[in-house]
Parts: C-alpha cells; sequence; structure tokens
C-alpha cells in the first residue's frame, strides 16, 4: 500500500520536473499545452476521489485499490510509448484517474487493517513519510533521468514501481467488509466530480492565465455552484454519496480544512523554492533536486516518530505542532540570501517537510479516528482530497510573489533581488497562514480527539 502511495506521490514531480524535455521530445506547440501533462492528471485525481470513496465501500477496498494500481501500471506504459501530445494526455488522464481509485482505498485498507491506536499511527506515520519522500525524490529523479537518459524513462519507473505494487496488492489478505449501502448516489456522483473539477481547474489555471478571465473564473464560481447544490441533494438522498452526518463531524471539517492548509502552503513553497534556487541561485535542476534531500530526510524521520508522539500527545496537540514547525520553517526562508547559502536552505526546507509530515499524519489519524466500518472508504477518499486541493496553495502564493517581484521591479525587466522580494513574501504569507492553522488547531480540536 505505502508502494503504491509512493509511486503517486512520485508521478507529479518527476514529470514536472520531465516537462521541458517532453515537449521538445514531442513537439506541443506551447508552454501552456505542455502545462496540461501535469494538469491532465490532477483533475481526475482530485475530481473523481469522492466518487472512488464510495465506491471503495460498495465493491471493497482490496478489488478497487488493485484495480487502480494495475490500471495505473499499464497508462504509465502507454505513457512511456506515446508518441504524440494528445497521446500522452490521454495517459495521463488514465494515470489520475488510476490514482484517484487508488488514494481512498489504499486510507481505507489501513485503517481496516490496522486498529485504532499505536499500529495504525505506526501505519499511517510510514504512509505518510512514504508519500513525502515520493515528493522530493520525485523532483530529483525527474533531474537525473532527464538528464543522463530520456523523459520515457520517467514512465517506466512508474510502470515498474506499479507492477510492484499490483503484486503486492495480489497478496493482500482477504478482509471482512460490511456495508449499509446498496446503490450509488449518481446526482451526487455526478456534481461532486463537476464541482470539484471546475474548482481545481479554475485554480490550477488562474495563476498562469489570470484570475478574472472567463475560463478561469468562470470555472471556479462554476464549481461553487456545483459543490452547493451537491451539499443540497446530499440532504435529500437517502443513500448519499458523502453523508453529511460524515461531512459534519467536527473532527472530519477541520481536520480537512487544517489538510489543505499543510498540503497547500507546502506545496506552493516548494514551487517557489524551486524559482529560487534555478532563477536566483542558478542552479541546475539535478542541483536544486538534490538540495531537497533534507527536506525527504526529514520526512522520513518525522514519519518513523510521529506514531509515538500520537500516542503520548494525541491527534489534535500533534497537528497543532506540526503546522507550528512547518509555520517556523517557512517564515525563516526569509531569511534565505541572494547568493548561495546551503545550511539555511537546508535547514530552513527539512523544518518545513518536519512540520509538514507532522501535520499529515495527525490530521488523517484525526478524521479516520472513531469512523464507522461503512464510512471508512468514504473518508478515506475525504482525507486524500486536500493534497489535490492544494493547487490554491501553488496559484495563491504564486500570484504573491509575482505581484511583489511585479512592484519591486517596477515596469522594468525583474532583476534576482526584484524576484527575491517576490518569493520571501509568497513565502512569509505560507508560513503565516499555517502558523495561523496551528493556532487554530489548538483551539477547535483541543477536547475533540484523543488517539
Amino acid at each position: 500500500m505505502c508502494c503504491a502511495t509512493f509511486m503517486c506521490g512520485l508521478d507529479f514531480s518527476i514529470v514536472t520536473v520531465a516537462l521541458p524535455d517532453i515537449g521538445s521530445s514531442l513537439g506541443f506547440s506551447s508552454a501552456g499545452t505542455l502545462q496540461w501533462v501535469a494538469t491532465a492528471s490532477l483533475l481526475p485525481s482530485a475530481s473523481l476521489l469522492p466518487l472512488f470513496a464510495r465506491v471503495a465501500d460498495l465493491v471493497g477496498r482490496k478489488k478497487l485499490f488493485t484495480l487502480g494500481v494495475a490500471l495505473f501500471t499499464l497508462f504509465s506504459l502507454g505513457a512511456a510509448l506515446a508518441n504524440t501530445p494528445g497521446v500522452l494526455i490521454a495517459t495521463r488522464v488514465g494515470q489520475g484517474t488510476a490514482a484517484a481509485m487508488i488514494a481512498p482505498a489504499a486510507i481505507a485498507l489501513m485503517t481496516g487493517y490496522f486498529p485504532e491506536g499505536p499500529q495504525r499511527a505506526r501505519a499511517l506515520g510510514l504512509n505518510g513519510a512514504v508519500m513525502s519522500l515520493g515528493f522530493v525524490l520525485g523532483a530529483l529523479g525527474g533531474g537525473v533521468i532527464t538528464s543522463g537518459f530520456s523523459w520515457r524513462w520517467t514512465m517506466v519507473v512508474l510502470c515498474v514501481m506499479g507492477a510492484l505494487a499490483v503484486g503486492g496488492a495480489l497478496a493482500l489478505p482477504t478482509m471482512r467488509e460490511s456495508s449499509t449501502a446498496k446503490r450509488m448516489d449518481i446526482p451526487g456522483a455526478v456534481l461532486a466530480t463537476l464541482g470539484l473539477f471546475g474548482l481545481v481547474y479554475g485554480i490550477s489555471t488562474g495563476g498562469d492565465k489570470g484570475w478574472v478571465r472567463f475560463d478561469s473564473l468562470g470555472a471556479i464560481v462554476g464549481g461553487l455552484v456545483m459543490l452547493g447544490a451537491f451539499l443540497l441533494v446530499e440532504r435529500r438522498h437517502p443513500e448519499p454519496l458523502i453523508p453529511l452526518t460524515v461531512l459534519n463531524r467536527p473532527t472530519i471539517k477541520w481536520s480537512g480544512l487544517f489538510g489543505v492548509v499543510t498540503f497547500g502552503m507546502c506545496a506552493g513553497t516548494t514551487v517557489l523554492l524551486s524559482l529560487y534556487m534555478q532563477n536566483v541561485l542558478n542552479f541546475t535542476p539535478l542541483q536544486a533536486g538534490l538540495s531537497y534531500l533534507g527536506e525527504g530526510a526529514a520526512a522520513m524521520l518525522g514519519g518513523m516518530y510521529v506514531s509515538r508522539l500520537l500516542g503520548r500527545f494525541g491527534g489534535a496537540k500533534v497537528l497543532a505542532a506540526g503546522l507550528l514547525i512547518q509555520g517556523v520553517g517557512t517564515l525563516a526562508m526569509f531569511a534565505l540570501p541572494e547568493n548561495t547559502n546551503i545550511p539555511v536552505l537546508i535547514v530552513t526546507s527539512s523544518v518545513m517537510g518536519l512540520g509538514h509530515v507532522f501535520s499529515v499524519v495527525s490530521f488523517i489519524t484525526v478524521m479516520t479516528t472513531g469512523v464507522t466500518e461503512e464510512d471508512q472508504g468514504v473518508v478515506g477518499g475525504l482525507s486524500q482530497l486536500p493534497q489535490y486541493v492544494a493547487a490554491i496553495g501553488v496559484a495563491g502564493l504564486s500570484a504573491i510573489a509575482v505581484a511583489r517581484t511585479t512592484s519591486l521591479a517596477g515596469g522594468s525587466a525583474p532583476d534576482a533581488a526584484a524576484t527575491l522580494g517576490g518569493l520571501h513574501a509568497g513565502m512569509v504569507t505560507a508560513g503565516v497562514i499555517a502558523l495561523v492553522g496551528a493556532a487554530l488547531a489548538t483551539t477547535v480540536l483541543r477536547k475533540r480527539t484523543t488517539v
């Protein structure tokens, strides 16, 4: 299950680094078109999560998980063999759809195999560390592979990992599952899918095209309307896609919000760090990838020890502490200089990564604690949704950085100092939001969770 999680985390970052090589190899017409190689996977992953979360409860978590990793493997092979932009984007859509099957089923399986308490905390801790490590090593691996071989080998790596995950899925022990749901909430599934698609699409494209453009703003507004209609439908449906009794539980809605905060601010800051290393320090993609190793090591260390902290202090306190650590590490990036200073870069990114893993594992633990057997799949999907809605953080922090850079440049082409000033503005914003999240978590979850 962790192999599949690692594979999904690796997918996004390893492809992002390989985008320039993909564009020149397949002849993409523009940078905007090339960006669809990444977006084509993100959109179905985010929009189809609620649907497949309920499917996991209906058809069985193990069946859906096995099907998801098998399809991911096949689509990765198809992407490796793609010879036109259209074929590659189509296979990326397939990969994203398969990831939407894997994510909720994997968490639901973990919460089913491991009872609440120390065992589940250790399993989720390892899963959270592997997820973060996959993203970090994807940046490094993408640089190494595209520099020495070809972008196609990034897809081959995913295909090999998928084959290993298929073997592991088939070897999973049988789990006794019970569900009171007998049929699918079709109206709810359609509204949730369209709503999340519009929201994520608008946010993902708004930062590049402009927030006031009809296709970006219209998609966001339309997505919000669809999600509002979804809530109204769920109130009346006898077997809702996401029962409102589940969605309204304080531990689920609040921990979901904190999940969006930790994923959004970490993902957005990671993008800003990449721009800092390549546009200010003039690092090569390989050097930039190597600079993330400290963050990856901190993620693994945090994943190994977070279960002990959860057992001693409880999910709410660890979540607040994780957001606090992430916020402090991110805020300290204001000290990143115009000239190379590796110790400051490594320390700040590592502290951010450590706090992020604490936050991820603890918010998922809080969210999945006390959930009934028939709702494990739904809650598993909800716990994975924040990482795909993290486009909010990426787009928002990037927009802040660009606005500040433009202001400092005064109408001329921005130099390194103006670029750094803009990046500092985005990083400070991310740090402040994480610290506000820590304070809010301390307040709203103080007496609501025990692990």
